[in-house]
């Protein structure tokens, strides 16, 4: 093998490699144009056609243009007035032309801002879909919030652009049909320098297009943060903080340090994007003139009339146009199909659904049992409970005692399905809940975290989501605020269940957190079918005889119904039925207060010492 064949095959590989990636980018692009002809065939149907008739009307306009130019000179040349009612007919046609174009025009407009408007909405649907079914491993990992974040950010825009791409594309290609078929007949050499004129400029916005990508990719976690710090910077939860600590400025500075960096990528790429934009515009002049020159000079010649001038020049620069319009949208269609590529990976990524599972278990009145049940989050090197073992019958309150980061709101976690054990299993009513139905197991469960969410919604509505399929029982808002005691506040205002809670929309009245741990304490309350309640640390903002009366209530309210408390203090502790005391993910201590109490062991310790407290 020669040496020169040797240096070539490296070549052609690295090109074949190119290529091969450059085609992969557009595997979305059917996929997308499938998703909107599902969702509006009509709107699809009806914008094809006027793609067509658009690609159609310049071809046409411009041979019509080179019939008047030659009726006038005709006309120019003969006695009588048959040329001239010819070429006023010849311009008739034409402005019927020109009319039915811009009216296409329009039309191509109307329908891409009603598909967009479809699509968008349709797309973000999806996304947020998605969104509802993951699970909570998810959301706590940043890798993939930064996945989720380029999904929302601009691909929810993205499809319908390259569907409209799409069809500019086929558009162009049939003017560009027409107009080859008419340069042809002067000369298939200026067919060829039409197109080879354009590449250029193709070859560079696809190798911009990548780079604007890559760009946008790698810094989307500099953009969540730089939202995040708006976020701080800019709402009502946090500018007591900011301005009692006058952070506002360190937290400004830091913004716009994070935009500077960006900027300065962003800045680099479009100073290189408008030189190369400009030489390659430069070059593509030099050649249509060049061409333009050859035309006008076979028309001196006498080889072409002047009409065909006329249309050869216009066609030469329209079909210029069309050539670069083409290449450009192909360009755009690749930068279209990198983002996409971000909603699809998205979209893309498998969840764990439990449906069809069971809906009861084969020891019915068995409650609830952790079984050996250990778990490790997925980027930690510790676990978080390790051999955690324990039995909550019906009826039955157990209470969860330990130190911050002791596992207690991890043991919740598992029972609630939003993560699996690593080892061990739950069962509810004698069956592992692995075999559960989802939606059936988390029916039978009412949870308050302690960082619940305090939704910008109605009183009744905060209260009602507890359960979507009674969310607008009103009878049931006011039952489940009686349990949680919130109805006696929430009777003092003027509009009662219909006040608006929160400070984000008008007339938002804010509460006290001792009253938004009521409405979210109402909340857990709304599941009438739920037999196991969990409250994690719900009245944490409460002072001890506030909370002693609600857990008094509790008793009383949730006689026939299994419940796991999480709390800091004691006197509401002792009240379980049970006692399990957690420390580093394991249980170190289980029974009653009093059993607890005479072991003398870390209960009684912790006990003792929050007692001292009070006295």
């Amino acid at each position: 093998m020669s040496e020169s064949s040797t240096q070539e095959r490296p070549i052609g590989a690295f090109l074949k490699e190119k290529l091969k990636r450059f085609w992969e980018t557009f595997h979305y692009g059917p996929r997308t144009v499938a998703q909107i002809w599902r969702e509006q065939p009509r709107l699809t149907l009806l914008f094809a056609l006027c793609t067509l008739i658009a690609g159609l009307l310049p071809g046409a306009v411009a041979y019509v243009g080179k019939l008047i130019v030659d009726a006038v000179v005709m006309a120019s040349r003969s006695p009588d007035h048959t040329g001239r009612w010819q070429a006023v007919y010849y311009l008739g046609i034409e402005v019927a032309l020109v009319t039915a174009l811009l009216g296409i025009q329009r039309a191509i407009n109307v329908l891409q801002s009603l598909l967009r408007a479809l699509i968008g909405h349709k797309i973000n649907h999806l996304i947020l879909e998605k969104a509802i079914h993951l699970e909570l491993k998810h959301f706590e990992d940043a890798e993939f919030y930064d996945k989720m974040t380029r999904a929302r950010r601009e691909a929810s825009s993205r499809p319908i652009g390259l569907f409209q791409r799409v069809f500019g594309l086929i558009q162009h290609g049939i003017s560009l049909c027409v107009y080859g078929w008419l340069l042809f007949q002067f000369s298939g050499w200026v067919v060829l320098v039409l197109i080879c004129a354009a590449l250029p400029a193709f070859f560079a916005e696809t190798y911009f297009s990548r780079e604007a990508f890559r760009l946008n990719r790698w810094r989307v976690p500099e953009t969540r943060q730089q939202s995040y710090l708006e976020m701080v910077i800019a709402r009502e939860d946090y500018v007591k903080e900011v301005q009692l600590f006058q952070s506002g400025a360190l937290l400004l500075d830091r913004y716009d340090a994070i935009f500077n960096k960006i900027f300065s990528e962003d800045r680099s790429l479009i100073l290189r994007r408008g030189m190369w934009g400009f030489v390659l515009g430069v070059f593509s002049s030099v050649i249509f003139y060049g061409a333009y020159g050859w035309i006008a000079w076979d028309a001196a010649k006498g080889k072409i009339t002047l009409g065909e001038m006329t249309m050869y020049l216009l066609v030469f620069k329209q079909g210029q146009s069309a050539i670069t319009a083409s290449l450009a949208s192909i360009g755009a269609m690749y930068e279209d199909n990198l983002y996409l590529f971000n909603l699809y990976e998205y979209l893309d990524t498998p969840i764990q659904t439990q449906t069809n599972g069971a809906t009861k278990g084969p020891m019915i009145g068995d409650g609830v049992r952790f079984e050996s049940v250990s778990f490790c989050y997925p980027s930690a090197k510790q676990a978080a409970l390790s051999g955690v073992s324990f039995h909550l019958k019906p009826g039955q309150k157990l209470a969860l005692v330990g130190e911050n980061g002791s596992g207690k709101t991890t043991l919740i976690k598992l029972l609630t399905q939003l993560y699996t054990p690593t080892s061990g299993r739950i069962t509810l009513d004698g069956l592992d809940i692995q075999a559960w139905d989802l939606d059936a197991l988390r029916q039978r469960i009412g949870v308050i975290f302690q960082d619940f969410v305090r939704y910008q919604f109605k009183v009744g509505e905060n209260i009602g989501i507890g359960d979507v399929h009674a969310f607008e029982d009103r009878e049931l808002w006011r039952t489940s605020a009686e349990k949680g005691m919130a109805h006696p506040f929430i009777a003092e205002m003027d509009a009662g269940y219909d006040t608006q809670l929160g400070r984000w929309f008008q007339d938002g009245r804010e509460l006290s957190i001792g009253q938004w741990q009521k409405i979210a304490l109402s909340r857990a309350f709304m599941r009438r079918d739920a037999d196991i309640l969990v409250l994690d640390e719900p009245t944490s903002a409460m002072d001890a005889d506030a909370e002693a009366r609600i857990f008094d209530h509790f008793r009383e309210v949730t006689e026939a119904q299994m419940a796991i408390l999480i709390s800091h203090r004691f006197s509401t502790v002792r009240m379980a039925d049970q006692i399990v005391v957690l420390d580093k993910g394991q249980v170190v201590e289980q029974g009653t207060h009093e059993e607890l109490m005479e072991k003398q062991g870390r209960y009684a310790h912790l006990f003792s010492i929050q007692a001292a407290g009070y006295q």
